[in-house]
């Protein structure tokens, strides 16, 4: 019986880490071809009609998720427990006031978009600011980004070496201290500086790629936040126990 129980316990935590997750890259990418199709540029530019930039030049979402005869603190709980089994990596929850009614997560999101050019391959990761203000009732999400951090690899180009001792794929996964590939250089780019806000962008397909696989995390996340405020995580966190 002890074997069962606890096999089943690990089974509940599995399948709570796994509808914690926001998004897998892979479903990710599905998702904003889905929703808005698999040209990169055109869906970039069609999005960007409805988006105005802030003030700091990043780009900001914003949503009210309401969750009527809730309290501020059983909103709290349930987001803090949402925000603990979903951003994993450390410190990643920067701002847990429970008084304030105020949570802040900044997240590292790796390989969000990749593109391989003529002569560099691009590997995008973004750091998205995402802040929870909650009343009695109701979530206020917002979601800012304001540069993409790029790893460029100088050997991963279409014209690069094909020999693969000299083609080095950078896919973003390097510690952040190592400096020991001379291929690899990190850059950051202001997404006010870059397609669809500047046409003439040298990295415009890239930039594409990145802007709506932004607003595509960021449709998720808020979905995320509904589904943690209205069902839990694993659907069972209710008051009759």
């Amino acid at each position: 019986m002890k074997k069962v129980f606890v096999l089943a316990i690990v089974a509940m935590m599995a399948v709570m880490n796994a509808q914690a997750q926001v998004m897998k890259g892979a479903d990710l990418e599905k998702y904003a071809k889905e929703r808005y199709g698999d040209k990169w540029l055109d869906a970039a530019l069609n999005l960007s009609r409805n988006i105005t930039l802030d003030k700091n030049q990043g780009i900001t979402y914003q949503e009210v998720v309401n969750a009527p005869g809730k309290t501020r603190e059983q909103l709290y709980v349930a987001l803090n427990y949402w925000a603990t089994a979903t951003f994993k990596e450390h410190q990643a929850i920067t701002l847990n006031d429970k008084e304030a009614g105020c949570i802040i997560i900044s997240p590292t999101i790796k390989s969000i978009a990749t593109h391989m050019g003529t002569l560099n391959k691009y590997s995008v990761n973004i750091t998205p600011l995402i802040r929870l203000d909650i009343k009695d009732g109701r979530v206020r999400v917002t979601f800012t980004v304001q540069n993409y951090d790029i790893l460029a690899d100088i050997s991963g180009g279409w014209l690069s070496p094909a020999d693969s001792d000299h083609r080095t794929y950078g896919d973003s996964k390097r510690k952040a201290d190592d400096k020991t590939n001379p291929n690899l250089y990190d850059e950051q780019w202001e997404i006010a500086r870059h397609y669809p806000f500047v046409a003439s962008d040298k990295q415009k397909r890239t930039c594409a790629k990145a802007f709506v696989m932004t607003h595509a995390y960021s449709n998720a996340i808020m979905d995320k936040v509904e589904e943690a405020l209205k069902n839990g995580i694993i659907g069972n966190e209710d008051e009759d126990w």
